[in-house]
């Protein structure tokens, strides 16, 4: 496989924010809000953000400096000030909504205003939170710390959450937080964005009350198959035991048709077998037939 590898210092800042937002995503999109010391209240998204803690519950946000005239946001001013910020998270609902408080209006107007968004007084901030937004977090600014003083420097704003607010209808049954009715949007490069829709969704078994018997425990000639893919490899390797040769026995004499291939030293045919059960996420078919000799 052929690289390109890139030194940093080699290129315009401008270019460099290009590779770095395009190749770290998605990135969820924290929909902030801030007031001044006067009063003027400021909204704008960053995805420059993620939760980093949750005892205590700390979410932090990134505004940079402007690439084009160094200069600072609003919001950025504003956390400094007064040391309080609500971030929303943005779902599709709201997405169009978000894109337009994005844009750079003069001091003193109210981006709630112009993206059409509800003014909610808050509970433990001054700041106003969205009421459309499908969760928003009141949070206390615990420090701001400069990553640098030239264009395109970040700035992490650490977020403290002092109050959260839930719209009911994207709880599930059991009162939860519902990933399928959040429909949440994140962030990928140029002007581009992504969707967590019930089809893009997927599920893997954590690694974490178990220990998986890891790739390297895997016959050498399904580590080296043509067909099974890295995924292939890593669910099989997910798994918590080695099966027993009673059970991969039981489970051959019960499909003659992989009997067959066995027999034929049909690797290929073998191979395109398991993956079709891990496709069918019958991955303990897959584990039984990954381990026939």
């Amino acid at each position: 496989m052929q690289t390109k590898t890139i030194d940093p210092k080699n290129i315009t800042t401008a270019e460099l924010h290009g590779i770095l937002l395009t190749a770290v995503a998605p990135r969820p999109i924290a929909l902030a809000s801030t007031i001044s010391d006067d009063g003027v209240v400021n909204l704008s998204p960053f995805s420059f953000f993620n939760v980093f803690s949750a005892n205590p519950p700390v979410l932090i946000f990134s505004p940079a400096r402007r690439v084009k005239d160094n200069t600072t946001k609003h919001t950025l001013e504003n956390a400094i000030a007064t040391r309080e910020v609500v971030i929303q998270v943005v779902n599709f609902a709201i997405v169009e909504q978000m894109s337009l408080s994005s844009t750079e209006y003069a001091d003193g107007v109210n981006e709630f205003e112009k993206a059409g968004f509800t003014q909610v007084a808050s509970r433990t901030v001054k700041p106003p939170r969205v009421g459309e937004a499908p969760v928003a977090f009141e949070c206390k600014v615990s420090e701001v710390k400069s990553l640098g003083d030239e264009g395109g420097a970040g700035n992490l704003i650490f977020c403290e959450v002092s109050r959260i607010h839930i719209q009911t209808q994207y709880l599930d049954a059991n009162d939860k937080l519902d990933t399928t009715k959040l429909d949440l949007v994140a962030r990928m490069g140029g002007s581009w964005y992504s969707r967590a829709t019930p089809e893009s969704l997927f599920e893997i078994p954590k690694p974490i009350a178990t220990k998986g018997i890891g790739v390297d425990a895997l016959p050498l000639h399904i580590r080296n198959s043509e067909v099974l893919t890295g995924n292939n490899l890593g669910r099989l390797g997910n798994n918590e035991e080695i099966p027993t040769k009673e059970a991969v026995s039981a489970y051959l004499e019960k499909h003659p048709g992989l009997q067959q291939m066995i027999a034929k030293e049909d690797y290929h045919g073998w191979h395109v077998y398991i993956q079709k059960l891990l496709e069918n996420q019958d991955t303990e078919a897959a584990l039984l037939a990954t381990f026939i000799s």
